[in-house]
């Protein structure tokens, strides 16, 4: 296991395209196989205190990313095993393989706490214990992204320029409190957003005044180790949860979720609900 986090770690980081990706937000999970014509890649990025972790099926090459932040472990973790075993044969051949990426000494050992609930809950797996290079004294993680091929089983560094769609609109059911949710139909090969309800934002003009500092103090798990973005991701989540303090209105009126398919392209394009 630890060759293999070495192997990674050294390995630069791929510019991932949004042609053939199914971008996975943090407690959002999505699981395909490699027979899905419209999705090769799952990834996720900016794990700091959270783990992403991919889970395979050797036998029918089922593979699971889920981006979880040890909200409620115990729970993710049987959701995402049953979701994998839902696609694999009855004949049973094959084993479960797992990697866990992110996570690092943080502060406040948020993330060894998320590791040790990830393994128990696991038999098999592979850690990047490695993931942590030192700044001045401050942790930081060395891999903020990871994608997954389904066809290859290929696991590599990664970033995302693009990790739509409704980006602001999956992260704000994020800070308002949603649980893990699985965002993919893999045998209608369609991405389903939502219907995703929550309250008016408390104070939410207050947190849009306040300077950087305070918002990464305030609204981040590890306020050391962001990346340079996640001041700008929260306040335009934060702009969002404004414009829609009622989502069962703005949103949602019909309680639908909105849903997108791979066009000829390869990206994500909305499909008329009435149309399902």
């Amino acid at each position: 296991g630890l060759e293999k986090a070495k192997l990674l770690r050294s390995q630069p980081a791929q510019i991932v395209e949004p042609k053939g990706l199914l971008y996975v937000q943090q407690r959002e999970f999505a699981v395909t196989t490699p027979k899905d014509g419209s999705v090769s890649i799952l990834g996720s990025d900016d794990a700091t205190t959270c783990h992403i972790v991919v889970l395979r099926h050797t036998g029918s090459g089922a593979t699971c990313l889920t981006h979880c932040d040890g909200s409620d472990t115990e729970a993710e973790v049987s959701l995402i095993m049953s979701s994998v075993k839902s696609f694999s044969n009855t004949t049973g051949y094959g084993r479960l393989e797992v990697h866990l990426v992110g996570g690092f000494n943080d502060d406040r050992q948020l993330s060894q706490k998320l590791t040790n609930q990830l393994l128990s809950n696991f038999t098999f797996f592979f850690l990047t214990e490695l993931n942590d290079r030192e700044e001045k004294d401050i942790h930081f993680p060395i891999i903020y992204g990871i994608a997954v091929n389904v066809k290859t089983a290929e696991i590599f560094p990664a970033t995302f320029p693009e990790k739509g769609p409704d980006e602001d609109l999956r992260s704000a059911s994020v800070l308002t409190g949603a649980t893990l949710t699985n965002i993919y139909d893999a045998k209608m090969e369609q991405l389903h957003i939502g219907p995703y309800f929550w309250r008016p934002f408390p104070h939410v003009d207050f947190w849009l005044e306040q300077d950087d500092e305070q918002i990464l103090q305030n609204l981040s798990t590890s306020p050391l180790a962001e990346p340079p973005h996640f001041v700008s991701h929260i306040r335009s989540t934060l702009a969002f949860l404004k414009e829609h303090p009622f989502p069962s209105r703005s949103l949602f009126p019909d309680r639908k979720p909105r849903i997108y398919k791979k066009n000829e392209e390869g990206l994500w394009e909305q499909v008329c609900s009435d149309k399902i």
